[in-house]
């Protein structure tokens, strides 16, 4: 089949890394695709924002599957459009794509369906939201309701610094349309992980955990961004955590949708923290995670292809998944200045070196190719993704392929995965 993959960051790049591999799949095309996505893919300089644009690709280049894989397009429509003009895509309809694209309905859907989920209350207005602060104990969360790319929540440590957040929002538009409505939530402690399931709207099928990093620096330190890194399995979850993952909230999500009228196709994103009590959602996702799946992904055996498309088309039942045991370690590079202000188009050295790596595929996110080099061209650069026998030795061969990388002002965190090594799994 012909495959057209929507978008250009590592997220897409490990997923035309991965579709290349398939029998399944005779050709990739990428809109717009990157420079590495370009050496396995036909890329077409279509922004995934381009919904009429996207469609005419399409049904022009008869793709007998469409991968959307930035949530911007999905929450505007696309999967709506491409459906109308029967295309199968792998990717949740307008009204699905809520869970992600307001993080006010979703709470409210997590009440109406008893999914286990923090406290939250939205306001529009800084002083309620600084009323409502009273009667809370810090530390603080402060939610963008909207798209933020990542970027939409504080964890305030003070009052102070939680009131800022707000104003931010509200007063100084920090993050456009996407906070006009904030939500401040109760801060749950526990070690925060990531679960994704293929649903066609009603079977669901559990990929491998995850656990990101979202903050800038070393011991979750500095802003929080689109995600530093990230690594596959997670040793820590035991089976009976992991059923209640999969039963209270994967299947539990589906069939709540299933119940209001909407069928969900596509990738469910569950961002969890595991309290005493019980797995608590943080957030959902309507596509696949960045950068976990270019942890999980490279772990998937069989064909990623067949299963992407059973979900767009309703034919998931049955189907099944093998994972490779080997941890997979995911550590992003980014520029200079990002989750803030950074300057673009330095030459980046060393990928091919990075790349010849045993165990290593670097994938490219902000990256561009300008005159024959591969020069940044966004926040998050590169993703390096290593696989090995253990924690130990994905870790190695991940931090080895980084160090051969350079770029001016490039950084990235030196402590992915480091909590679980020797650990069993």
């Amino acid at each position: 089949m012909r495959v057209l993959v929507v978008g250009g960051g590592g997220r897409e790049h490990a997923i035309v890394h991965r579709l290349s591999s398939d029998e399944s799949v005779d050709q990739i095309l990428a809109a717009p695709g990157n420079a590495g996505i370009e050496q396995e893919a036909k890329c077409l300089p279509i922004s995934a924002d381009d919904t009429a644009g996207l469609v005419s690709l399409a049904m022009t280049e008869k793709a007998d599957l469409v991968v959307v894989g930035p949530e911007a397009p999905l929450v505007a429509g696309l999967a709506d459009e491409l459906a109308s003009h029967r295309i199968p895509v792998f990717g949740p309809q307008r009204d699905a794509a809520r869970l992600e694209g307001s993080k006010s309905w979703a709470r409210d859907f997590c009440t109406r369906h008893q999914i286990p989920s923090p406290r939250a209350r939205m306001f529009k207005d800084v002083a309620d939201g600084t009323t409502y602060l009273d009667e809370l104990d810090p530390p603080y969360v402060v939610k963008a309701d909207g798209l933020a790319a990542g970027k939409g929540v504080t964890i305030a440590p003070d009052r102070e610094t939680a009131v800022a957040a707000l104003e931010a929002c509200l007063l100084e538009r920090a993050f456009g349309d996407a906070g006009e409505l904030v939500l401040i939530e109760e801060h749950l402690s526990g070690q925060e992980i990531s679960a994704l399931a293929l649903t066609d709207g009603r079977e669901v099928l559990p990929l491998a955990l995850a656990q990101d990093f979202k903050r800038i620096g070393d011991g979750d330190t500095g802003p929080n961004t689109g995600g530093m890194g990230a690594y596959s399995p997670v040793p820590f979850v035991d089976e009976d955590t992991s059923k209640a993952i999969t039963e209270d909230v994967l299947f539990a999500t589906v069939r709540g949708l299933a119940n209001e009228g909407i069928r969900y196709r596509g990738v469910l994103y569950a961002g969890l923290m595991l309290t005493d009590s019980g797995p608590r959602v943080l957030e959902f996702n309507c596509r696949f995670g960045d950068p976990e799946t270019q942890s999980i992904l490279p772990r998937l055996r069989g064909d990623l292809g067949e299963l992407l498309l059973a979900s767009a088309t309703g034919n998931l039942s049955g189907a099944a998944i093998d994972w490779n045991p080997d941890p997979c370690v995911t550590v992003t590079i980014a520029s200079a200045g990002y989750p803030g202000e950074y300057r673009t188009g330095f030459p980046i050295d060393g990928l091919q070196d990075a790349s010849s790596v045993e165990g290593v595929t670097v994938f490219h996110a902000g990256a561009a190719l300008r005159d024959g080099r591969v020069v940044t061209a966004g926040g998050r650069v590169l993703s390096v993704s290593a696989l090995g026998a253990s924690f130990e030795e994905a870790r190695a061969r991940v931090y080895e392929a980084c160090s051969l990388i350079s770029f001016e002002g490039m950084q990235y965190r030196t402590d992915i995965a480091a909590r679980v090594q020797g650990a069993e799994f």
